[in-house]
């Protein structure tokens, strides 16, 4: 296929040259109504690209003819069979790819180290979790995805199941054996479902971890505004194979999504696919190289950890993401927390995500000499005033297994009984009616059905004392807990 074309922006440009005027939405008439004082912000370009797909970019006749034709160079591009855009974001793409494969009552595999949209699916669809449990690493208080053999048990103990869902790349950067699972998978004729939401730039260097539809899965999910070059938002369902219908696909897709998508995610997502494809190895090559740079700095820099390889085999992770730069900072004396505070505040970087123990930083193939300079210099900075920061409230850190809580009732179940709000002292041993998950990353710790341990509570409330935040629960202070009625 001609990859030099890209249809949406085609389209879009000949919106403009042929000077239409529009008579319905978006109201502000692709920028002639917008406040001067947001468009100085953001620029004329923004408000002057948001057209609507059809009869805009599109017109009634082509029905949606722009963007099928650049969803078919996008799979094309990564050896895919279908590509659908949304413009939800990966929270409503794995939702939707879930509800492809299982239905209400249904077991659906899943890993247990799944984000908050995951469980919001399970809510909504009243699809039955088997949860398949990571691996912990205990060292590193850090979960690792799942591999063939616990899903191999977790089939053969519920032969029933329709599908797996699997999280490869982890928030941190590490990865499963997706070829593993899904020859598992494949075995027992049930499909498997890959939330890769971080592994967007994967199809487009040799050197990077092999990305699912290459590893054999049969729906994966990627967030392009993730590691990227699209704008929030922007997501992509890749598919393959006959065990996914992509027409059922479709439509459950329709049924979570918007009638108003965005052509500015269109448009991101169209001209990201053409430039991976002429330009994604050199560009992914000097980000491999920038990032393994900044590892040999790190490396030097005392009280810093830097997750490597080390971690890569049985009982850990498959493969490792080398543009994920995962740094514990425990041997400075702070937290993850504060780390991240302390750079915010004192540098202006921000980092992906932080947590009791560590740090996270992303190299993308947009990272250039500056940026590198900034994050190793801030990292200088953070280790010579590393004594000087106010040594932080202990974080009851989780022993292995200890969060691998009871399923007692379904998510839905439990979301939607009738419920209390507890003291945080009475609520061990009762049922979780709601998702109480740290962000970033996201990953919960309750998930609504689950019996509460005190080993989950001790964890929540110290992390929050000692700067974790908890955005979704109904008391992010952590004082009561939101659970079943008895």
């Amino acid at each position: 296929m001609d990859h030099s074309r890209v249809p949406v922006i085609e389209a879009l440009q000949a919106f403009r040259d042929r000077g239409d005027l529009v008579y319905g939405p978006p109201g502000h008439k692709q920028g002639r109504g917008a406040d001067p004082r947001v468009t100085a912000v953001i620029g004329e370009g923004v408000y002057a690209s948001d057209v609507l797909s059809l009869n805009g970019l599109d017109d009634r006749r082509e029905s949606q003819g722009v963007t099928s034709q650049a969803e078919e160079l996008m799979a094309d591009a990564v050896g895919a069979e279908h590509a659908f855009f949304s413009t939800c974001g990966s929270s409503l793409s794995v939702r939707s790819a879930m509800i492809s494969v299982a239905g209400p009552g249904e077991k659906l595999l899943v890993s247990r180290n799944a984000h908050k949209s995951v469980i919001s699916a399970l809510i909504v669809s009243g699809v039955q979790p088997i949860w398949v449990h990571p691996h912990f690493d205990t060292e590193r208080h850090l979960a690792h995805p799942p591999e063939p053999d616990d899903v191999r048990r977790a089939l053969a103990e519920n032969p029933d199941a329709k599908g797996m869902l699997l999280i490869s790349p982890t928030d941190w950067g590490t990865c499963a054996d997706i070829a593993g699972v899904a020859e598992v998978c494949h075995a027992a004729d049930v499909p498997l479902i890959v939330d890769e939401a971080w592994g967007a730039h994967l199809p487009f260097h040799a050197d990077l971890p092999a990305w699912g539809i290459q590893a054999g899965a049969d729906l994966v999910v990627t967030s392009v505004h993730k590691m990227g070059g699209a704008v929030e938002q922007s997501s992509v369902f890749h598919l393959q194979g006959e065990r996914v219908s992509p027409q059922v696909l479709k439509q459950r897709e329709d049924l979570l999504g918007t009638t108003s998508s965005s052509s500015l995610v269109y448009l991101t997502l169209d001209g990201w696919r053409r430039q991976m494809v002429e330009q994604g190895e050199e560009l992914l090559s000097a980000a491999i190289a920038r990032a393994d740079r900044i590892r040999r700095a790190v490396d030097e820099l005392d009280g810093l950890d830097l997750m490597g390889r080390e971690v890569v085999g049985t009982g850990g992770a498959f493969d490792l993401d080398p543009l994920v730069l995962t740094i514990d900072v425990r041997g400075l004396g702070i937290t993850g927390y504060q780390a991240g505070d302390r750079l915010r505040a004192e540098c202006h970087v921000d980092v992906a995500s932080a947590d009791a123990c560590r740090i996270s930083a992303r190299i993308t193939h947009a990272d250039d000499d500056h940026t590198e300079r900034v994050l190793v210099d801030a990292l200088r900075h953070l280790v010579s005033g590393a004594g000087s920061v106010e040594r932080p409230p202990r974080v009851d850190l989780p022993a292995p297994r200890a969060l691998e809580l009871e399923t007692v009732m379904t998510p839905r179940d439990a979301f939607f009984a009738r419920v209390e709000q507890v003291p945080v002292a009475e609520a061990a041993g009762r049922v979780a009616a709601e998702i109480v998950s740290p962000y970033p990353p996201g990953v919960p710790v309750l998930a609504p059905g689950e019996r509460i341990s005190q080993e989950a509570l001790d964890y929540l409330t110290s992390g929050v004392q000692a700067g974790m935040l908890v955005p979704d629960a109904a008391d992010p202070s952590m004082e009561t807990v939101r659970v079943v009625v008895e």
